[in-house]
């Protein structure tokens, strides 16, 4: 498969005019893409009709879905990914026109409600009028959502090569005392470090790395069983609830229709 690479500019919130309040944009990506670093004049709210995206900003890592977007304030440094076949979606809100619902990215539910009126948003020939009115119901009902699929990736020379190694194979089997003799180090360290630099325990963080991977695996249609086995979990009832003690939701929320 054919990786394509793009290059956007890191741009100043309102360094460019955006007049419009709300701006629709959307795109099926034939092949696996990235972008590089860059940023927007306006706030974004990213998120997927079909298939599953990342964002990075520093070393946190989110998984956009249809069901879970992500904001993004105006002039935030970030990158991104997603798989081809991905049918991404966003929204540009006007710099001088919006309000940021938060200083940081943020997590958002995209609630059928919100889903309605984006998509109305984006009907040709919409009366002005009509605009407006969406508009503000748009404003009314988007809110950051406590719930995210977010991996904080550890960067201390102590963290970093289990973290490299978890995410390049999230079935890797090695338990935190396993990790903590390979260093050298006592677990409690570990542990401790891991807490710190994370906000979760090993166990905690391990699952929310399978999780986004499992997420990129059944976005592109792979059966269930074959998703457990690829992130190490021996059953697809043991995945399952995984999965779902880390994402609220279940695998199948996540494949295609």
């Amino acid at each position: 498969m054919t990786r394509e690479t793009r290059t956007l500019p890191a741009l100043a919130p309102g360094s460019v005019e955006t007049p419009f309040v709300i701006k629709d944009y959307g795109e099926v990506v034939s092949h696996d893409t990235h972008w590089d670093a860059h940023s927007h004049p306006f706030h974004e709210l990213l998120w997927n009709e079909r298939g599953a995206s990342t964002a990075v900003v520093g070393e946190r890592v989110w998984t956009i879905t249809p069901t879970l977007g992500l904001w993004m304030p105006a002039g935030t440094l970030h990158t991104g990914a997603a798989t081809a076949g991905t049918w991404l979606r966003a929204s540009f809100f006007g710099f001088r026109t919006t309000a940021s619902i938060s200083d940081t990215p943020v997590a958002v539910e995209i609630t059928p409600l919100l889903h309605l009126l984006l998509e109305r948003l984006g009907e040709p020939g919409l009366a002005a009028s009509s605009r407006a009115a969406t508009e503000v119901l748009v404003l009314d009902v988007l809110t950051p959502s406590p719930r995210e699929l977010l991996v904080r990736v550890p960067v201390s020379d102590l963290l970093r090569p289990i973290a490299d190694v978890v995410r390049e194979d999230p079935a890797d089997q090695r338990t935190l005392s396993d990790w903590a003799s390979a260093l050298g180090v006592s677990t409690r360290t570990v542990a401790r470090a891991f807490t710190a630099e994370t906000g979760m325990s090993f166990v905690r963080w391990v699952a929310a790395v399978r999780a986004q991977h499992a997420i990129g695996l059944l976005a592109r249609g792979w059966d269930v069983e074959s998703v457990a086995e690829q992130v190490g979990y021996r059953s697809a009832s043991a995945f399952g609830v995984a999965f779902r003690r880390t994402t609220g939701l279940t695998p199948g929320t996540f494949r295609p229709a």
